[in-house]
Protein backbone atom coordinates (compact mmCIF):
# COMPACT_ATOMS: atom_id res chain seq x y z
CA UNK A 1 0.00 0.00 0.00
CA UNK A 2 1.32 3.45 -1.16
CA UNK A 3 0.62 5.05 2.02
CA UNK A 4 2.19 2.48 4.07
CA UNK A 5 5.42 2.66 2.10
CA UNK A 6 5.90 6.30 2.78
CA UNK A 7 5.61 5.26 6.24
CA UNK A 8 8.56 2.42 5.79
CA UNK A 9 10.68 5.00 3.65
CA UNK A 10 10.34 7.52 6.16
CA UNK A 11 11.78 5.38 8.91
CA UNK A 12 14.32 3.35 6.36
CA UNK A 13 15.66 7.38 5.86
CA UNK A 14 15.63 7.75 9.56
CA UNK A 15 18.20 5.09 9.77
CA UNK A 16 20.12 6.15 7.29
CA UNK A 17 20.97 9.75 8.07
CA UNK A 18 21.59 7.83 11.56
CA UNK A 19 24.08 6.24 9.89
CA UNK A 20 25.34 9.52 8.18
CA UNK A 21 25.43 11.33 11.48
CA UNK A 22 27.73 8.52 13.05
CA UNK A 23 30.62 8.66 10.75
CA UNK A 24 30.49 12.33 11.06
CA UNK A 25 30.71 11.71 14.88
CA UNK A 26 33.62 9.77 14.45
CA UNK A 27 35.81 11.65 11.85
CA UNK A 28 35.14 14.71 14.13
CA UNK A 29 35.88 12.76 17.29
CA UNK A 30 39.23 11.58 15.20
CA UNK A 31 40.25 15.48 14.13
CA UNK A 32 43.55 15.21 15.78
CA UNK A 33 44.01 11.50 15.59
CA UNK A 34 47.66 11.42 13.48
CA UNK A 35 46.92 8.51 10.63
CA UNK A 36 43.24 8.98 11.05
CA UNK A 37 41.18 8.04 7.76
CA UNK A 38 38.04 9.67 7.40
CA UNK A 39 34.40 7.47 6.68
CA UNK A 40 31.66 8.37 4.44
CA UNK A 41 28.17 7.37 4.00
CA UNK A 42 26.30 7.16 0.86
CA UNK A 43 23.16 6.62 0.19
CA UNK A 44 21.61 4.86 -2.67
CA UNK A 45 17.69 4.35 -3.50
CA UNK A 46 15.38 1.47 -3.44
CA UNK A 47 13.19 1.13 -6.15
CA UNK A 48 9.76 -1.06 -5.79
CA UNK A 49 8.38 -1.66 -9.11
CA UNK A 50 5.31 -0.05 -9.39
CA UNK A 51 1.67 -1.25 -10.55
CA UNK A 52 -1.67 -0.11 -12.19
CA UNK A 53 -0.47 3.63 -12.24
CA UNK A 54 0.00 4.13 -7.92
CA UNK A 55 3.86 4.89 -6.72
CA UNK A 56 5.23 2.59 -3.36
CA UNK A 57 8.13 4.14 -2.31
CA UNK A 58 11.18 1.84 -1.90
CA UNK A 59 12.94 4.16 0.43
CA UNK A 60 17.02 4.51 1.04
CA UNK A 61 20.05 2.35 2.12
CA UNK A 62 23.01 3.81 3.76
CA UNK A 63 26.89 2.58 2.83
CA UNK A 64 29.51 3.47 4.69
CA UNK A 65 33.41 3.22 3.49
CA UNK A 66 36.80 4.43 5.11
CA UNK A 67 39.17 6.32 2.60
CA UNK A 68 42.17 4.52 3.51
CA UNK A 69 43.91 6.09 0.03
CA UNK A 70 43.11 9.87 1.20
CA UNK A 71 46.60 11.41 2.77
CA UNK A 72 46.50 14.14 5.16
CA UNK A 73 49.28 16.85 5.80
CA UNK A 74 52.69 15.44 7.22
CA UNK A 75 53.62 18.07 10.72
CA UNK A 76 57.49 17.52 11.35
CA UNK A 77 58.61 16.36 14.94
CA UNK A 78 61.69 15.72 17.30
CA UNK A 79 61.74 12.12 17.04
CA UNK A 80 63.90 10.75 14.48
CA UNK A 81 61.38 7.41 14.40
CA UNK A 82 58.30 9.29 14.06
CA UNK A 83 57.45 7.80 10.38
CA UNK A 84 55.16 8.85 7.57
CA UNK A 85 54.48 7.44 4.25
CA UNK A 86 54.41 10.23 1.90
CA UNK A 87 52.59 8.66 -1.22
CA UNK A 88 51.06 5.50 -1.96
CA UNK A 89 52.49 2.70 -0.32
CA UNK A 90 52.12 1.60 4.10
CA UNK A 91 54.16 0.57 7.11
CA UNK A 92 54.13 -3.18 7.87
CA UNK A 93 53.54 -3.22 11.84
CA UNK A 94 52.86 -6.25 14.65
CA UNK A 95 50.98 -6.55 17.90
CA UNK A 96 53.47 -6.14 20.51
CA UNK A 97 51.35 -8.65 22.38
CA UNK A 98 51.48 -11.36 19.71
CA UNK A 99 55.34 -10.65 19.50
CA UNK A 100 55.75 -11.37 23.59
CA UNK A 101 53.25 -14.32 23.44
CA UNK A 102 56.05 -15.77 20.93
CA UNK A 103 53.35 -17.96 18.72
CA UNK A 104 54.79 -18.33 15.75
CA UNK A 105 55.04 -15.49 13.05
CA UNK A 106 53.21 -12.25 14.35
CA UNK A 107 50.11 -11.11 11.88
CA UNK A 108 51.26 -7.97 10.17
CA UNK A 109 48.94 -5.35 9.76
CA UNK A 110 49.25 -1.64 7.95
CA UNK A 111 49.51 1.45 9.00
CA UNK A 112 50.48 5.19 7.27
CA UNK A 113 52.47 6.63 10.20
CA UNK A 114 53.40 5.81 13.53
CA UNK A 115 55.68 7.31 16.36
CA UNK A 116 58.38 4.54 16.86
CA UNK A 117 60.47 4.01 20.16
CA UNK A 118 62.53 1.69 21.92
CA UNK A 119 60.95 0.23 24.75
CA UNK A 120 62.55 -2.52 27.55
CA UNK A 121 63.30 -4.76 24.98
CA UNK A 122 64.70 -2.89 22.18
CA UNK A 123 61.89 -3.25 19.72
CA UNK A 124 60.74 -0.34 17.72
CA UNK A 125 57.19 0.21 19.58
CA UNK A 126 54.33 3.39 19.82
CA UNK A 127 52.37 3.84 22.74
CA UNK A 128 49.53 1.68 21.60
CA UNK A 129 51.56 -1.67 21.03
CA UNK A 130 52.67 -1.93 17.38
CA UNK A 131 56.33 -2.93 16.15
CA UNK A 132 57.79 -1.71 13.21
CA UNK A 133 58.40 -4.87 11.34
CA UNK A 134 61.53 -4.63 8.33
CA UNK A 135 64.16 -6.75 6.54
CA UNK A 136 66.94 -7.77 8.54
CA UNK A 137 70.31 -7.03 7.04
CA UNK A 138 73.36 -9.93 6.67
CA UNK A 139 76.69 -8.47 8.84
CA UNK A 140 77.93 -6.68 6.05
CA UNK A 141 75.04 -4.41 5.60
CA UNK A 142 73.55 -5.89 2.84
CA UNK A 143 69.82 -7.22 2.68
CA UNK A 144 69.16 -10.26 1.24
CA UNK A 145 65.91 -11.33 -1.51
CA UNK A 146 63.47 -11.91 0.54
CA UNK A 147 59.73 -13.05 -0.69
CA UNK A 148 57.79 -9.88 -1.68
CA UNK A 149 54.20 -10.90 -1.53
CA UNK A 150 54.20 -12.44 1.47
CA UNK A 151 55.08 -11.31 5.68
CA UNK A 152 57.61 -14.44 6.33
CA UNK A 153 60.70 -12.82 5.82
CA UNK A 154 59.74 -9.60 7.78
CA UNK A 155 60.77 -9.56 11.45
CA UNK A 156 59.63 -7.04 14.64
CA UNK A 157 62.94 -4.34 14.18
CA UNK A 158 64.81 -4.14 17.59
CA UNK A 159 67.71 -2.44 18.42
CA UNK A 160 70.44 -3.58 21.17
CA UNK A 161 71.52 -0.41 22.66
CA UNK A 162 74.63 -1.97 23.75
CA UNK A 163 75.46 -2.71 20.69
CA UNK A 164 78.89 -2.35 19.63
CA UNK A 165 80.37 -2.99 16.35
CA UNK A 166 84.67 -2.72 14.88
CA UNK A 167 85.55 -2.86 11.29
CA UNK A 168 89.07 -4.85 10.97
CA UNK A 169 91.51 -3.23 8.47
CA UNK A 170 91.57 -4.48 5.35
CA UNK A 171 93.55 -2.35 3.12
CA UNK A 172 96.54 0.34 3.58
CA UNK A 173 97.76 2.61 0.83
CA UNK A 174 101.39 3.45 1.95
CA UNK A 175 102.87 6.94 1.26
CA UNK A 176 106.84 7.22 1.85
CA UNK A 177 110.04 8.93 0.90
CA UNK A 178 113.05 6.86 1.52
CA UNK A 179 116.35 8.98 1.34
CA UNK A 180 118.42 8.88 -1.82
CA UNK A 181 121.94 9.11 0.06
CA UNK A 182 121.40 6.20 1.68
CA UNK A 183 121.90 3.69 -0.98
CA UNK A 184 125.05 5.76 -1.85
CA UNK A 185 128.79 4.40 -1.68
CA UNK A 186 130.26 3.92 1.99
CA UNK A 187 126.74 5.77 3.49
CA UNK A 188 126.22 4.46 6.95
CA UNK A 189 123.67 1.93 7.20
CA UNK A 190 120.60 3.67 9.15
CA UNK A 191 117.92 1.68 9.11
CA UNK A 192 114.47 3.43 8.66
CA UNK A 193 111.52 2.43 11.13
CA UNK A 194 107.63 2.78 10.82
CA UNK A 195 104.78 1.97 12.64
CA UNK A 196 100.87 1.44 11.60
CA UNK A 197 98.45 0.99 13.61
CA UNK A 198 95.74 -1.79 12.59
CA UNK A 199 92.39 -2.99 14.22
CA UNK A 200 92.22 -7.12 13.55
CA UNK A 201 89.21 -8.67 13.41
CA UNK A 202 88.26 -8.08 16.98
CA UNK A 203 88.91 -4.38 17.04
CA UNK A 204 91.93 -4.68 19.08
CA UNK A 205 94.33 -2.61 17.91
CA UNK A 206 98.07 -3.89 16.54
CA UNK A 207 101.30 -2.73 15.03
CA UNK A 208 102.50 -3.33 11.85
CA UNK A 209 106.49 -2.32 11.49
CA UNK A 210 107.60 -1.48 8.58
CA UNK A 211 111.57 -1.46 8.71
CA UNK A 212 113.57 -0.25 5.19
CA UNK A 213 117.78 -0.91 5.15
CA UNK A 214 119.43 0.43 2.40
CA UNK A 215 122.09 -1.68 0.58
CA UNK A 216 125.22 0.56 0.66
CA UNK A 217 127.58 -0.37 -2.08
CA UNK A 218 131.36 -1.10 -1.01
CA UNK A 219 134.16 1.02 -2.68
CA UNK A 220 135.13 0.78 -5.36
CA UNK A 221 131.92 1.17 -6.65
CA UNK A 222 130.74 4.29 -7.85
CA UNK A 223 127.67 4.03 -8.24
CA UNK A 224 124.66 4.19 -5.60
CA UNK A 225 122.46 1.02 -5.48
CA UNK A 226 119.23 2.72 -4.98
CA UNK A 227 118.29 -0.84 -3.68
CA UNK A 228 116.25 -1.30 -0.09
CA UNK A 229 115.44 -4.36 1.79
CA UNK A 230 111.17 -3.43 3.71
CA UNK A 231 111.04 -6.36 6.40
CA UNK A 232 107.76 -6.40 7.99
CA UNK A 233 106.41 -7.61 11.31
CA UNK A 234 103.13 -7.76 13.39
CA UNK A 235 102.69 -7.10 17.16
CA UNK A 236 99.70 -9.48 16.94
CA UNK A 237 102.34 -12.44 15.93
CA UNK A 238 104.77 -11.52 18.70
CA UNK A 239 106.54 -9.71 16.06
CA UNK A 240 107.05 -12.20 13.82
CA UNK A 241 107.96 -11.44 10.34
CA UNK A 242 105.27 -11.99 7.95
CA UNK A 243 106.86 -10.39 4.56
CA UNK A 244 110.05 -9.45 2.98
CA UNK A 245 110.50 -7.89 -0.27
CA UNK A 246 113.52 -5.66 -2.24
CA UNK A 247 112.77 -2.86 -3.66
CA UNK A 248 114.79 -1.24 -6.29
CA UNK A 249 114.46 2.72 -7.21
CA UNK A 250 115.13 4.28 -10.60
CA UNK A 251 117.79 7.13 -11.17
CA UNK A 252 116.62 7.99 -14.77
CA UNK A 253 116.19 11.32 -16.08
CA UNK A 254 112.69 11.08 -16.13
CA UNK A 255 111.25 8.52 -13.85
CA UNK A 256 113.62 9.50 -11.05
CA UNK A 257 113.09 7.97 -7.88
CA UNK A 258 110.09 6.15 -8.35
CA UNK A 259 109.93 1.79 -8.11
CA UNK A 260 112.00 0.33 -10.64
CA UNK A 261 111.00 -3.53 -9.40
CA UNK A 262 110.10 -5.02 -6.24
CA UNK A 263 111.32 -8.67 -5.62
CA UNK A 264 109.63 -10.98 -3.41
CA UNK A 265 111.80 -12.94 -0.57
CA UNK A 266 108.95 -14.25 1.60
CA UNK A 267 105.29 -13.10 1.70
CA UNK A 268 102.40 -12.13 -0.83
CA UNK A 269 104.08 -11.33 -3.98
CA UNK A 270 103.91 -8.15 -5.59
CA UNK A 271 101.04 -7.47 -7.86
CA UNK A 272 102.74 -5.35 -10.83
CA UNK A 273 99.56 -4.34 -12.04
CA UNK A 274 97.74 -3.19 -9.30
CA UNK A 275 100.61 -2.04 -6.58
CA UNK A 276 99.94 -4.11 -4.14
CA UNK A 277 100.79 -7.16 -1.46
CA UNK A 278 99.20 -8.94 0.43
CA UNK A 279 100.62 -9.83 4.03
CA UNK A 280 98.98 -12.19 6.58
CA UNK A 281 98.63 -10.60 10.44
CA UNK A 282 96.79 -12.66 13.05
CA UNK A 283 93.56 -11.40 12.19
CA UNK A 284 93.66 -12.06 8.62
CA UNK A 285 94.91 -10.48 5.28
CA UNK A 286 95.96 -6.30 4.41
CA UNK A 287 96.47 -5.26 1.21
CA UNK A 288 98.85 -2.79 0.95
CA UNK A 289 99.47 -0.37 -1.56
CA UNK A 290 103.06 0.53 -1.90
CA UNK A 291 102.47 1.89 -5.91
CA UNK A 292 103.19 0.83 -9.17
CA UNK A 293 106.20 0.84 -11.27
CA UNK A 294 107.57 3.92 -12.59
CA UNK A 295 104.40 5.70 -10.22
CA UNK A 296 105.29 8.38 -8.06
CA UNK A 297 102.73 7.83 -5.85
CA UNK A 298 103.62 5.22 -3.26
CA UNK A 299 107.09 4.28 -1.97
CA UNK A 300 109.98 6.80 -3.79
CA UNK A 301 113.90 7.92 -3.12
CA UNK A 302 114.69 11.40 -3.39
CA UNK A 303 116.31 13.39 -1.68
CA UNK A 304 118.19 12.92 1.68
CA UNK A 305 115.16 12.78 4.16
CA UNK A 306 113.36 9.70 5.02
CA UNK A 307 109.39 11.32 5.50
CA UNK A 308 106.41 9.51 5.49
CA UNK A 309 104.31 11.44 2.99
CA UNK A 310 100.74 9.64 3.72
CA UNK A 311 99.13 6.33 5.37
CA UNK A 312 95.67 5.84 4.47
CA UNK A 313 93.68 2.99 6.07
CA UNK A 314 90.50 1.52 6.86
CA UNK A 315 89.18 -0.24 9.15
CA UNK A 316 87.42 1.02 13.47
CA UNK A 317 88.33 0.03 16.80
CA UNK A 318 85.31 -0.99 18.74
CA UNK A 319 82.55 1.67 18.79
CA UNK A 320 79.13 2.14 20.52
CA UNK A 321 75.46 2.79 19.28
CA UNK A 322 74.60 6.32 19.46
CA UNK A 323 71.53 6.78 16.92
CA UNK A 324 69.45 4.84 14.55
CA UNK A 325 68.23 6.76 11.29
CA UNK A 326 65.28 6.34 8.30
CA UNK A 327 65.99 6.78 5.08
CA UNK A 328 63.84 8.22 2.35
CA UNK A 329 64.06 4.61 1.13
CA UNK A 330 63.03 2.65 3.99
CA UNK A 331 66.78 1.62 5.04
CA UNK A 332 67.44 1.94 8.68
CA UNK A 333 70.98 2.85 9.71
CA UNK A 334 72.95 2.33 13.07
CA UNK A 335 75.55 4.77 13.94
CA UNK A 336 78.38 4.65 16.43
CA UNK A 337 80.25 6.56 18.16
CA UNK A 338 83.74 5.42 15.84
CA UNK A 339 82.12 7.38 12.79
CA UNK A 340 80.96 3.59 11.60
CA UNK A 341 77.31 3.43 9.95
CA UNK A 342 75.48 -0.04 9.64
CA UNK A 343 72.34 -0.79 7.50
CA UNK A 344 70.40 -2.89 9.98
CA UNK A 345 67.19 -3.56 8.31
CA UNK A 346 65.40 -2.44 5.06
CA UNK A 347 61.38 -1.37 5.94
CA UNK A 348 59.20 -2.36 2.74
CA UNK A 349 56.25 -0.16 1.85
CA UNK A 350 53.26 -2.16 1.12
CA UNK A 351 50.79 -1.46 -1.96
CA UNK A 352 47.46 -2.75 -2.95
CA UNK A 353 44.98 -2.75 -5.54
CA UNK A 354 42.14 -1.60 -3.81
CA UNK A 355 43.04 0.11 -0.37
CA UNK A 356 39.78 1.08 0.65
CA UNK A 357 38.68 -2.60 0.58
CA UNK A 358 41.06 -3.41 3.54
CA UNK A 359 39.25 -4.31 6.50
CA UNK A 360 39.68 -1.71 9.33
CA UNK A 361 41.41 -2.22 12.68
CA UNK A 362 42.01 -0.18 16.35
CA UNK A 363 44.59 2.41 15.86
CA UNK A 364 44.39 3.19 12.68
CA UNK A 365 45.77 -0.11 11.24
CA UNK A 366 44.41 -2.49 8.60
CA UNK A 367 44.60 -5.39 7.30
CA UNK A 368 44.41 -6.54 3.76
CA UNK A 369 41.04 -8.26 2.48
CA UNK A 370 39.42 -9.96 -0.41
CA UNK A 371 37.89 -6.87 -1.59
CA UNK A 372 41.59 -5.15 -1.24
CA UNK A 373 43.58 -7.67 -2.99
CA UNK A 374 46.92 -8.85 -2.34
CA UNK A 375 49.28 -6.67 -0.91
CA UNK A 376 53.27 -6.41 -2.68
CA UNK A 377 56.00 -5.54 -0.41
CA UNK A 378 58.23 -2.88 -2.53
CA UNK A 379 61.58 -0.75 -1.67
CA UNK A 380 60.14 2.76 -0.30
CA UNK A 381 60.21 5.14 -3.82
CA UNK A 382 60.11 1.52 -5.76
CA UNK A 383 57.18 1.37 -8.10
CA UNK A 384 54.32 2.74 -7.35
CA UNK A 385 54.74 3.42 -3.35
CA UNK A 386 56.29 6.81 -2.01
CA UNK A 387 59.09 7.33 0.41
CA UNK A 388 59.03 7.37 4.06
CA UNK A 389 59.93 10.77 6.14
CA UNK A 390 60.98 10.38 9.24
CA UNK A 391 60.66 13.17 11.75
CA UNK A 392 57.08 13.00 10.66
CA UNK A 393 53.41 12.54 11.40
CA UNK A 394 50.22 12.22 9.28
CA UNK A 395 47.39 14.50 10.45
CA UNK A 396 44.14 13.16 10.11
CA UNK A 397 42.34 13.15 7.01
CA UNK A 398 38.91 15.11 8.72
CA UNK A 399 38.12 18.37 7.47
CA UNK A 400 35.97 19.71 10.51
CA UNK A 401 34.56 22.26 8.10
CA UNK A 402 33.06 19.79 6.05
CA UNK A 403 31.75 17.82 8.71
CA UNK A 404 29.65 20.32 10.49
CA UNK A 405 28.46 21.24 7.15
CA UNK A 406 27.35 18.12 6.74
CA UNK A 407 26.02 17.58 10.00
CA UNK A 408 23.81 20.04 9.40
CA UNK A 409 22.41 19.07 6.11
CA UNK A 410 21.98 15.53 7.86
CA UNK A 411 20.14 16.86 10.52
CA UNK A 412 17.88 18.82 8.25
CA UNK A 413 17.33 15.56 6.17
CA UNK A 414 16.75 13.44 9.63
CA UNK A 415 13.99 16.43 11.00
CA UNK A 416 12.26 16.61 7.08
CA UNK A 417 11.84 12.34 7.26
CA UNK A 418 10.99 12.48 10.84
CA UNK A 419 8.21 15.37 9.59
CA UNK A 420 6.91 12.54 6.40
CA UNK A 421 6.41 10.13 9.33
CA UNK A 422 4.67 11.87 11.08
CA UNK A 423 2.57 13.10 8.37
CA UNK A 424 1.76 9.70 7.20
CA UNK A 425 0.52 9.21 11.37
CA UNK A 426 -1.80 11.75 10.79
CA UNK A 427 -3.10 10.57 7.31
CA UNK A 428 -3.48 7.13 8.87
CA UNK A 429 -5.26 8.28 12.29
CA UNK A 430 -7.87 10.37 9.29
CA UNK A 431 -8.14 7.01 7.25
CA UNK A 432 -9.21 5.44 11.05
CA UNK A 433 -11.47 8.60 11.85
CA UNK A 434 -13.47 7.73 8.53
CA UNK A 435 -15.21 4.63 10.16
CA UNK A 436 -16.41 7.04 13.43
Amino acid sequence: MTISSSLNAGVMALSANATKLATISDNIANASTYGYKRVEAEFSSMVIDSTGGSYSAGGVRATSHRLVDERGALVSTSNGTDLSVRGQGMLPVAQLSEIETDNGDPQMYLTTTGSFRQNQDGYLTTETGLVLMGWPADADGTVPNFPRDSSDGLEPIQINVNQFTSDPTTSIDLGVNLPATSTEVDADIETEVLSIEYYDNLGTSESLNITFTPTVPVSPATDASNEWTMVLTDSASGGATIGEYTLTFSDGSTDGGTLASVATISGGTYDAAEGTIIVNVDGGPIEIDIGTIGDADGLSQLSDNFAPVFINKDGTPVGNLVDIEVDANGTLSAYFDTGITRTIYQIPLADLPNPNGMTALDFQTYLPSVESGSFFLWDAGDGPTGDIVAFSREESTTDVANELTDMIQTQRAYSSNAKVIQTVDEMLQETTNIKR
